[in-house]
């Protein structure tokens, strides 16, 4: 499969400049290993604060 970097980062709302970025597959893996989500599961507003745990994940979706 064929990575569609500049497709990708279209709809990137990740504010962190690295080498994963647009390469989906490497991001997901490397926040996985991490315990925590891509940015892109937040809004951009969340996604600046860094915390990308997936306990800040429920609190802002959920309210718990």
């Amino acid at each position: 499969m064929e990575c569609k970097k500049k497709e990708n980062l279209k709809s990137c709302n990740c504010s962190f400049d690295c080498e994963k970025k647009g390469v989906c597959c490497e991001c997901v893996k490397y926040h996985r290993e991490k315990h925590e989500l891509p940015g892109c599961y937040f809004s951009s507003k969340e996604e600046k604060t860094g915390d990308r745990s997936i306990k800040n994940y429920f609190k802002s979706h959920l309210g718990k």
